[in-house]
């Protein structure tokens, strides 16, 4: 077996980490804790808030940020709350590569998203789904892989109570002072814990 692993160079390892093409989170004590210093490029990641609407856009803000000023388009599909354009465009959002999509239902919002990554139409899709389906988590993490785009997926934090196909799964709580708690539930090679991030 030793000689079969020494001359295959290709032949991944279980202690190794998979490499893997990342863009940055923009928060560096973030990037530290995940595996190839960022966000994952063609795998899904899901966020999980504690309440509604809590600190997901401020978390991906940074990457969104520069994904939209190096011209690539962000799709935002079904947020709780309407987006802020003001608030948007004072963060150096790029709105006119920002598009806001509201669908009828849950099943149509993931149709759209999958859609969106399979024709690699966008440089980031965010979806915001009530689905506890482990069917609709694999079929985005496979229209992920196809885009090669940044992927998230917001879910209830019921979902937690399920195992997830993602291939990052993050907790968000509020923080102290306008801070974000991040708890790092299942990151593959980087590190499990939870970290407090300020707004940048």
């Amino acid at each position: 077996m030793q000689t079969l692993v020494g001359q295959t160079p290709r032949l991944w390892r279980g202690t190794q980490t998979v490499p893997r093409n990342t863009f940055s989170t923009g928060y560096p004590t973030l990037d530290a804790r995940l595996p190839g210093q960022g966000w994952p490029v063609g795998a899904l990641t899901e966020l999980i808030p504690h309440s509604e609407g809590l600190g997901e856009v401020q978390l991906l803000l940074p990457a969104l940020r520069r994904l939209t000023q190096s011209h690539r388009d962000v799709l935002l599909i079904n947020p709780p709350y309407l987006p802020y354009a003001p608030a948007l465009a004072k963060a150096r959002l790029r709105l006119k590569h920002l598009c806001w999509i509201n669908t009828e239902n849950d099943d149509e919002a993931q149709w759209v998203a999958e859609q969106s990554l399979h024709a690699g139409a966008a440089g980031a899709v965010v979806l915001w789904s009530s689905s506890l389906a482990d069917a609709a988590m694999y079929r985005l993490q496979l229209a992920a892989r196809d885009g090669m785009a940044l992927s998230f997926v917001c879910r209830p934090i019921k979902a937690l109570d399920h195992i997830s196909v993602a291939t990052l799964r993050l907790s968000l709580r509020p923080g102290a002072g306008g801070a974000l708690r991040v708890e790092l539930v299942n990151v593959p090679g980087g590190q499990l814990g939870a970290l407090t991030l300020y707004h940048r």
